[in-house]
């Protein structure tokens, strides 16, 4: 290295440090041109990584108008086609947690009536293995009035007269069948496809396959009203899907999500500014590491940010017309599940690819009719007005909405004096009712029957991995060919079953 001369002229110790003094300045000056090459090669590697196809999808975003970014929309939940043209886009699901009576409101059986009282026949008692329930249990007839409804003539019990007024919107599935008979692996089966705990939920499978339409809300999106799940939150997980693609709980009051304003003293500028130094650190990172949770992290702080904006303006109901409100029996500012009802419209309005709305309060092992009366005067109303308000709104023809629970109850009657039980039901798998309507599904359907008291399914026996498989083929997928690899093998949400379900097709 060659020195400056002056240096020449110092002799001993002063020339020694000058040495030094020129050394270190020459590579300090080096090392922070190295730094700004580094900045600028890693910067530029992560955009094009990120954005795929670099300046064609700057035009894009330009001729297209879009607000964001056309590398924000580059990220993991970015919208992706399926295997083939789908009917659907989107799903709502309102999960009856608890299990509601098939008997009491979709399946009339005469026979029960017959023999309302009468303990079951030996050939059907035989084998029976119920927790609250002996095998000399007297039959118990619906207490409900039924009648047919539509030009389908779908047969709805009295107990939800809201629903019978869209009876031709729905296809009834009265021949479910699932492995569990307990709640949580019920919840759980499905939910995931699986009793174990672990695996991705069927809204995680969902945006995995078509990622999201929005990029100011998630793609999946979570609501609660009555109890709590027996299966937790493993019912709305992401198992061992990267966990961007996990449903985000929404609070039923307040702001949707905690922490989502800022604190005090924190202005929109201030939190911009540190959100952008950790996102570079962030990107650092994940570019030496390729950890996938780290995508996940800088896109949840993202979409944090995003939030503070949308996630009040979704919540605000107030532009919503009188006339909606009455008919989904909403009252401003209190919670409900006809309010969960009328936001998971909104959500769909605004690109959220799959709200599931949980509601528990299904578990009648006593005075069934008491039960079923009152959680129907909560739900039955705003389940008619979603599909109602879908249809007027064009959004019912590509949007799947789901009815159901993880099971059935049993056509025996539950009592037990000492538990303090009378006029209940017990867990039934054997068979029960879910409802469709909406994405392709067909219109007035009544698929499937039971025996005369029943117990058994008799035609057309639908298992959750079928219901599973026929949900994703709605969705413009194979249900084979969705998989994820995990610890050596692909999985996937119908595991080694399922067919997909011709007649509920449109």
């Amino acid at each position: 290295m060659k020195l400056n001369r002056g240096i020449r002229g110092i002799g001993g110790k002063d020339r020694k440090r000058a040495e030094v003094a020129e050394i270190t300045g020459r590579v300090m000056k080096y090392a922070e041109e190295i730094a700004v090459e580094v900045r600028r090669l890693l910067t530029r590697r992560h955009f094009f990584k990120e954005c795929g196809v670099g300046l064609g999808s700057i035009a894009l975003a330009s001729l297209l108008g879009n607000r964001t970014s056309a590398c924000a929309q580059q990220g993991p939940l970015a919208a992706k086609a399926p295997h083939f043209e789908p009917k659907a886009k989107r799903v709502i699901y309102l999960f009856q947690a608890g299990a509601p009576s098939q008997l009491d409101l979709f399946d009339y059986k005469p026979e029960l009536v017959r023999y309302n009282g009468k303990p079951v026949p030996q050939e059907i008692a035989k084998g029976i293995d119920y927790a609250f329930i002996r095998p000399d249990a007297g039959l118990y007839a619906s207490e409900f009035r039924f009648a047919k409804h539509g030009q389908s003539g779908a047969e709805i019990s009295d107990a939800m007269p809201y629903l019978a007024g869209v009876a031709d919107e729905l296809a009834i599935i009265r021949s479910m069948r699932t492995d569990a008979i307990n709640h949580a692996p019920g919840q759980i089966l499905m939910n995931t496809g699986s009793v174990q705990f672990g695996r991705p939920s069927l809204g995680s499978w969902v945006t995995y396959g078509l990622g999201s339409e929005t990029q100011d809300l998630p793609a999946f999106v979570v609501l609660s009203s009555a109890g709590g799940l027996s299966g937790g939150a493993s019912n709305f997980g992401c198992g061992f899907l990267p966990t961007y693609y996990q449903g985000v709980l929404f609070r039923r009051s307040g702001d949707p999500i905690l922490s989502l304003s800022n604190p005090r003293g924190v202005t929109r500028r201030m939190q911009r500014e540190s959100l952008d130094v950790l996102k570079e650190l962030n990107e650092r990172h994940l570019e030496v590491t390729g950890d996938p949770e780290i995508a996940t992290r800088i896109n949840s702080f993202e979409m944090a940010y995003r939030m503070q904006e949308s996630a009040p303006e979704l919540m605000d109901i107030s532009k919503e017309s009188k006339q909606t409100l009455d008919m989904y029996g909403v009252t401003p500012g209190k919670a409900s599940y006809a309010m969960n009802c009328l936001l998971a419209r909104r959500m769909i309005e605004r690109g959220v690819r799959f709200v599931q709305l949980f509601h528990e309060a299904w578990d009648h092992h006593s005075e069934v009719v008491k039960g079923v009366r009152s959680q129907c005067k909560q739900t039955d109303q705003a389940n008619a007005a979603l599909i109602k308000d879908l249809k007027q709104r064009g959004l019912l023809d590509d949007t799947i909405v789901i009815w159901g629970g993880e099971f059935g109850r049993t056509p025996m009657v539950e009592s037990d004096p000492d538990a303090g039980r009378s006029k209940g039901r017990d867990h039934h798998n054997k068979a029960f009712t879910m409802w469709l309507a909406g994405g392709g599904v067909k219109r007035g359907l009544t698929l499937g029957q039971t025996d005369d008291l029943g117990f058994n399914i008799a035609e057309d026996p639908v298992h959750v991995h079928d219901l599973h498989a026929t949900l994703l083929h709605l969705l413009g997928f194979d249900h084979e060919r969705l998989t994820f690899r995990f610890q050596g093998r692909d999985y996937r949400l119908t595991d080694v079953f399922g067919l997909v379900v011709e007649k509920l097709l449109a």
